[in-house]
C-alpha cells in the first residue's frame, strides 16, 4: 500500500477535491507507477458534467507521464525503472480488435466506466477506506496509482514528462482525427471546430498529411491566436464567418475534411460541420458532450453527396506504434508539443486550471506532481 495525493471528484457538477489516497499494491498484470505529469483534459470535466456516467468517487486524470516502481505477478510489458506514458485505452494486443488493427476499440475496455481495475475491485481507498474509482482505470490526478499493464507505453528516458502524457491522450487523438480516421490528403482543405488541446493537434496531422488549407474555427481569441503556429491558414469565431473564405478557397465545393474537436458537442454542432464538408467529403466527430440521440443532417447528403460521417477514438492510433512515432517526429522538430502547454499548475490548483481551460485560455495545461 503506498499513501497518495490526488483529486477527486464526488459528484456531478461539484468541486474536485484534493486529498490523501491510499494505492493498493500492483496485482497480477499490474504495475505500479510514480506520476510526474498530467495533463488537463477536457474528457475529465465531461465526468464533472455529467456527460460520461461514472461510479463516484473517482480519482480523475488519464493524460499521465512516469516512472514504473513495482510490477505484479506477469507483467512482461514495462519494468521497475521505466519511464511510460499511460493510456486511456488499454492495448492488449491479443483481443479481436487488436488483432484486427483496432486497438483503440480494446475489449478490456469493457467495464471502465466504474473505475475498477479489470477484477471488479478497486485500487483507490480515500482516507476513510472508502473505495474509489480511477478515470478510466488510471487516475493520474493522483501522484502514484496502479493500472494494468496493456495501459502502459515505454517511453525512452530522454522524453520530457510533460511530452510523454500530451501525447498519451491530446495529440494522439487530434493527429489521429486528422490522418487516420478524415485521411487527409496533399492538397485538402480541411476545416477544423475547436482548438483545444486536441483540436490543435488535429491541425497539426493535417498539415503533416498535406492539406493545402487549414480553416479552423472557434469562439476563443486565444486558441485562433495561436492556431497558425501549429499550421492553421485561417481561423474565425464562428462558423457563419467562416463560409464564405471555404467558399472562396474551394469553389463552392466546401471542405475534404471536416473534425469535431469541441470542448462540448452536440447534434447541432455535427450538422453544422457536415453541412459545410463536399462532396465525397469526410466528417469526423473526435469530441465528447450530449448523448441526445439527433444529429441535424439532411439525409440527401449521404445518397446524392455520398459524404461519410464518421466518429473517432483515440484518433484510431495504435499507441504502441503511434505514441513512440509521435515522440520521435517531436524529437526530429516535425511535432510542436512544447508549445501546447499554455501553462503548468500544482495539483491544489486543479480547479483554477480547468476555470482557466473553461476561460478559453489554454491549449492545455498540465499538472507537475510533487512528490
Amino acid at each position: 500500500m503506498v499513501r497518495a495525493r490526488g483529486a477527486v471528484i464526488h459528484g456531478v457538477g461539484e468541486k474536485w477535491s484534493v486529498e490523501d489516497i491510499d494505492v493498493s499494491d500492483p496485482g497480477p498484470g499490474e504495475v505500479l507507477i510514480k506520476v510526474m505529469a498530467t495533463g488537463l483534459c477536457h474528457s475529465d470535466d465531461h465526468v464533472v458534467r455529467g456527460d460520461i456516467g461514472v461510479r463516484f468517487p473517482q480519482v480523475g486524470g488519464h493524460e499521465g507521464a512516469g516512472i514504473v516502481q513495482k510490477v505484479g505477478p506477469g507483467v512482461r510489458r514495462v519494468k521497475p525503472g521505466d519511464h511510460v506514458a499511460t493510456l486511456f485505452m488499454p492495448a492488449c494486443g491479443s483481443c479481436v480488435s487488436c488483432a484486427a488493427g483496432r486497438s483503440y476499440l480494446c475489449e478490456m475496455a469493457v467495464g471502465m466506466s466504474t473505475g475498477f481495475a479489470l477484477d471488479g475491485t478497486p485500487r483507490f481507498h480515500l482516507s476513510d477506506g472508502t473505495a474509489a474509482g480511477a478515470t478510466c482505470r488510471v487516475g493520474t490526478f493522483a501522484n502514484y496509482l496502479v493500472c494494468h499493464e496493456s495501459q502502459t507505453v515505454a517511453v525512452p528516458d530522454s522524453v520530457d514528462f510533460t511530452a510523454a502524457c500530451l501525447v498519451s491522450c491530446g495529440v494522439m487523438t487530434g493527429w489521429g482525427a486528422a490522418v487516420n480516421a478524415g485521411r487527409v490528403r496533399p492538397g485538402d482543405t480541411v476545416l477544423i471546430l475547436g482548438a483545444g488541446g486536441v483540436g490543435m493537434n488535429a491541425v497539426q496531422g493535417a498539415r503533416h498529411a498535406g492539406a493545402d488549407h487549414v480553416v479552423v474555427v472557434d469562439p476563443s481569441e486565444f486558441a485562433r491566436a495561436q492556431a497558425p503556429a501549429f499550421g492553421a491558414t485561417d481561423t474565425f469565431a464562428s462558423l457563419d464567418e467562416a463560409r464564405p473564405r471555404i467558399a472562396e478557397i474551394t469553389g463552392g465545393r466546401n471542405a475534404d475534411v471536416s473534425i469535431v474537436t469541441v470542448g462540448r458537442v452536440n447534434g447541432d454542432i455535427i450538422g453544422q460541420a457536415f453541412e459545410l464538408t463536399g462532396k465525397a467529403g469526410t466528417c469526423v466527430v473526435a469530441s465528447l458532450g450530449s448523448s441526445d440521440k439527433f444529429v441535424a443532417v439532411n439525409p440527401r447528403d449521404f445518397s446524392n453527396l455520398t459524404k461519410t460521417l464518421t466518429g473517432s477514438l483515440f484518433g484510431n492510433c495504435n499507441p504502441l506504434v503511434d505514441l513512440p512515432r509521435l515522440l520521435g517526429m517531436h524529437a526530429a522538430g516535425r511535432l510542436k508539443l512544447d508549445e501546447l502547454v499554455t501553462r503548468t499548475y500544482r495539483l491544489d490548483q486543479i480547479n483554477e486550471a480547468y476555470d482557466d481551460l473553461h476561460a478559453g485560455v489554454n491549449i492545455r495545461g498540465v499538472i507537475l506532481h510533487d512528490h
